[in-house]
C-alpha cells in the first residue's frame, strides 16, 4: 500500500497540513515577546486562506480584578491578508510574521472596535461560559445553549450563526478564550475543524501566557532598576544635603558677627550718610542669608515631633496675630472661619504653626498692592475623623506649569526665596499622616490642608 497517495488517502493532506499550522505556530510563539503582535498572529493565522480553517475570529481575556472576560481583538479574513510566512519551505524553521501596517488595520476595523468593547461576566448564569472557564471545554454552539440564552448577548452581537469557543488554558486555569465562526459562508464548523481548534487553543493559551509572564518580568527588572537608579540619586542628594548643612552650620557663626558689627556701625552712622545707606545694606542682606541658612539647616534635619492634643483654631489665631503688622502693610483683609466646636488634631502645634504662618505669608508676598486672605477650616464629611483647612488668597495664582512643583525642595517662584517653605511644611504634614494640596481658582491660589483629628474628637 503506498501511504503517500493522496488519493488512496484523503486524510492525508489534510493531517499534513493541520500538523504543518501546528509546527509553524509553535516557532511563531518563540519569535516575538510583544503580547499585542502575538494576538493578532494568533487570530490571523486561524483565519487567514492559506489556512482555510474559519472566517472571523475574537480573543477574550481574562480581567483577574472585575472577573470579567475582556474583548482584546477580533480579525475578518478580510483583514487577515497580511500573513507572511518566514522560511519558505522549509516545514521544520518557517514560521508567521505579520507587519505594524497590517496590526494597525486590524485595530482600527469597525468589528475589532466592537469586540474591545465587549465585557462577558464570568457569574455561572452563562453555561457556555460555565464550560469554558470552570470546565476548559471547547463548545459548539446550538440553538438550546446559546441563542436562547439571555446571558449570552454577546453571541448574538457578534456571532450571528454557527460558532465555536475554546478556552484558553495555562496552568490549569482559563486565561481567555477564541470564539470563531463563518459568517461570510455560512458554513458549518466540522468536528475536524473543532479538533484543530482545541490544539490550537492549547498552544495559543501557553504562548499568551508565556509572553505575559515575560512581560512581567521585563516591567519588574525596569522597576528595580530605576529603584535602584533613584537610590543612588537619592545617597548622592544625601551626600549633598550634608555637606550643605555643615557648610551652613560654619556659615551662620560668621555672618551673625557680621551682622551684629554692622548693626552697630548703622546705629553710630547719621541716616543721611551714604555709609548709612551701605550699613543697612548689609545688616538687610545678612539677615536674609540667616533665614536662607535656618531653613536649610530645619530642613536637613531630622525632625522630631512632640505629640500633644492641640486646638486647630488657636494655632491658626496664633499665626493671624502673629501677621498681623504684614496685613496692615500690604493692605489685606483677613476671613478666618470655622465650624464649631472646635476641632482638636494630634501634633506638634510648634510646627504645624510653621506651616500656616508660610502658608499666610507667601499669600502675602502674592498681593502686594492689597487683597483679600481666606482661611477655612471643616469637616471633610460629615462624621469624618480629617479636617480640611483652606488658605485661599487673591494674588492671581501659581503658573499651572509650576503647580506640580511648588513642593520639591529648592524650587522657587521668588527672586528672594530659598525654595525650602514649601517643601518643610509639606514634610511636616506627611509626619502629621495629612496631606497638603495646591490648586488655583478664579482670583488666586488655594492651598488645602488634610489632617486626622485627635481620637477623642467626636
Amino acid at each position: 500500500m503506498n501511504f503517500h497517495d493522496s488519493r488512496k488517502h484523503p486524510d492525508t493532506d489534510s493531517r499534513f497540513s493541520e500538523l504543518t499550522l501546528l509546527y509553524q505556530f509553535s516557532n511563531t510563539m518563540l519569535s516575538t515577546i510583544r503580547i499585542n503582535k502575538l494576538t493578532h498572529l494568533i487570530l490571523t493565522a486561524i483565519t487567514s486562506p492559506s489556512s482555510n480553517l474559519f472566517e472571523r475570529a475574537v480573543l477574550f481575556l481574562r480581567n483577574e480584578k472585575s472577573d470579567v472576560l475582556q474583548g482584546m481583538l477580533g480579525v475578518t479574513r478580510q483583514f487577515s491578508e497580511g500573513l507572511q510566512i518566514i522560511g519558505g519551505n522549509d516545514i521544520l524553521g518557517s514560521r508567521w510574521d505579520i507587519s505594524d501596517e497590517t496590526i494597525s488595520r486590524q485595530r482600527s476595523a469597525e468589528f475589532c472596535l466592537q469586540v474591545r468593547l465587549t465585557r462577558i461576566e464570568i457569574d455561572g448564569e452563562c453555561p457556555l461560559i460555565n464550560q469554558i472557564v470552570s470546565e476548559h471545554c471547547i463548545c459548539h454552539s446550538d440553538d438550546t445553549l446559546c441563542h436562547e440564552c439571555p446571558a449570552c448577548t454577546f453571541i448574538k452581537l457578534l456571532c450571528g450563526g454557527s460558532f465555536a469557543a475554546a478556552p484558553l488554558v495555562a496552568r490549569e486555569k482559563t486565561i481567555g478564550m477564541i470564539v470563531v465562526d463563518n459568517p461570510d459562508s455560512g458554513r458549518e464548523i466540522s468536528s475536524e475543524n473543532m479538533h484543530f481548534l482545541q490544539l490550537f487553543a492549547n498552544q495559543a493559551g501557553m504562548a499568551i501566557e508565556n509572553t505575559m509572564l515575560y512581560n512581567r518580568i521585563e516591567d519588574a527588572h525596569l522597576n528595580l532598576r530605576e529603584a535602584k537608579e533613584r537610590l543612588l540619586h537619592g545617597e548622592r542628594l544625601a551626600a549633598i544635603g550634608e555637606m550643605a548643612a555643615n557648610l551652613a552650620h560654619e556659615l551662620k557663626n560668621p555672618l551673625i558677627t557680621i551682622g551684629g558689627f554692622a548693626g552697630r556701625l548703622l546705629k553710630l552712622l547719621p541716616a543721611e550718610a551714604r555709609e548709612h545707606q551701605y550699613a543697612d545694606t548689609i545688616v538687610s542682606e545678612v539677615s536674609r542669608l540667616e533665614k536662607m541658612l535656618a531653613e536649610i539647616l530645619a530642613f536637613s534635619r531630622k525632625p522630631t515631633i512632640c505629640f500633644t492634643v492641640c486646638n486647630l483654631e488657636e494655632i491658626i489665631q496664633d499665626c493671624l496675630t502673629n501677621c498681623a503688622t504684614t496685613f496692615e502693610d500690604n493692605n489685606i483683609s483677613i476671613m478666618f472661619s470655622s465650624e464649631p466646636p472646635p476641632y482638636h488634631v494630634s501634633g506638634d502645634a510648634h510646627q504645624l504653626k510653621q506651616v500656616f504662618i508660610n502658608l499666610i505669608l507667601n499669600s502675602c508676598d502674592a498681593m502686594p498692592e492689597g487683597g483679600k486672605l481666606s482661611i477655612t477650616s471643616r469637616r471633610s464629611l460629615p462624621g469624618s475623623k480629617f479636617i480640611i483647612t483652606t488658605v485661599e488668597d487673591t494674588g492671581g495664582g501659581i503658573p499651572k506649569n509650576m503647580l506640580s512643583q511648588i513642593f520639591n525642595p529648592f524650587f522657587t517662584t521668588k527672586h528672594h526665596g530659598t525654595g525650602l517653605g514649601l517643601a518643610i511644611a509639606n514634610r511636616i504634614i506627611l509626619n502629621h499622616m495629612g496631606s497638603i494640596d495646591a490648586e488655583n481658582n478664579e482670583q488666586g491660589a488655594v492651598f488645602t490642608i488634610t489632617l486626622p483629628l485627635a481620637e477623642h474628637t467626636d
